[in-house]
């Protein structure tokens, strides 16, 4: 498997990074992500350089252990909503049959 050299901007900063062409473009998407979160924490916190750098990572591996155990993403409301709009949909499907 070879690997290639992708040019990354972070901050405003260009790093050279390894990254399989078949990664590239989940790695690109990585990238937008950490930059967003980076953006967002230095405009909150006026923090900079290594002490924002850390206070993003921590904050990212927060939210994906919240995600991962499930904390993240409220899986019974959702079932919920799924159910009412199944619901809904229903309802609707019924008067259109009558239609026919």
């Amino acid at each position: 498997m070879a690997t290639d050299y992708l040019d990354i901007v972070l901050l405003g900063k260009e790093y050279r990074v390894s990254c399989p062409p078949e990664n590239k473009e989940a790695l690109q998407a990585a990238v937008s992500y950490v930059d967003g979160k980076l953006v967002e924490l230095a405009d909150k916190t006026h923090a900079s350089g290594e002490r924002l750098a850390v206070m993003t990572a921590l904050n990212i591996a927060h939210e994906f252990l919240m995600y991962q155990r499930g904390g993240g993403f409220d899986i019974a409301g959702a079932k919920r909503r799924i159910g009412l709009m199944k619901a809904r949909l229903d309802g609707v499907l019924a008067q259109q049959e009558k239609l026919f």
